[in-house]
């Protein structure tokens, strides 16, 4: 989902003076958005393991969780779709403005999910007896990552909502492009790349308990 992502974006931005010069302003809206959106789905599914690790370790229901992100998403895409039609049918700068202030919900709603569980979880690790077997390292993962996606989704929080009444904020133009890759290296591209080397060693392979390996 990592490689998606920046692999839109990368598109984006090599057709980015394309991008602007498209006659309808609602394709530049979907092209310049839908990273984004994708960027959200990819980090929310992190914000879903750790929320499945908390109610497991508290012996909590777990069943409902990935029914909500799948919800919660598609609630989303839904959403954005619908916004892009009408604005597709109607250049509207009201509804414009509504679609900023969606993308800042969207954004607010992955830092409170990083907030809440990669706090939980991060307070539950600390709980753990300082000679258990890699909780130093689970605290690293958990307590970095947080606070890499706490800060890159409330710098877009800010910045989207900021450009949404002022328009000499707005980042989508072709006057600020220091400005764009600045910002896009905050929210997207360091975030991808610093969560991707924290958790860069996978989980060992599983061991079938019919075979013991020979030691």
């Amino acid at each position: 989902m990592n490689f998606l992502v920046n692999g839109v974006r990368a598109l984006v931005f090599g057709f980015h003076v394309h991008v602007f010069l498209l006659h309808t302003k609602v394709y530049k809206l979907v092209l310049l958005d839908l990273p984004g959106l994708l960027f959200f789905s990819t980090y929310t599914l992190l914000v879903l393991f750790w929320a499945e690790i908390y109610h497991q370790a508290r012996s909590l229901p777990t069943d409902k969780l990935r029914p909500a992100y799948i919800a919660v998403n598609s609630i989303i895409y839904v959403v954005q779709v619908c916004i892009w039609i009408y604005l597709g049918i109607n250049d509207n700068a009201a509804v414009e403005l509504a679609s900023k202030i969606f993308i800042v919900a969207v954004s607010f709603v992955a830092l409170l999910g990083f907030s809440v569980y990669g706090g939980r979880l991060f307070f539950l690790l600390r709980r753990f007896p300082i000679e258990s077997k890699g909780r130093q390292k689970k605290l690293y993962e958990v307590g970095t990552v947080t606070a890499i996606c706490v800060t890159c989704f409330l710098i877009r929080c800010v910045v989207v909502a900021l450009s949404a009444f002022d328009p000499d904020v707005s980042l989508e133009v072709l006057d600020h492009p220091i400005l764009d890759l600045f910002y896009y290296t905050l929210t997207e591209i360091l975030p991808s790349a610093l969560v991707l080397f924290v958790l860069r060693k996978l989980p060992p392979k599983r061991v079938s308990a019919q075979y013991h390996p020979i030691n």
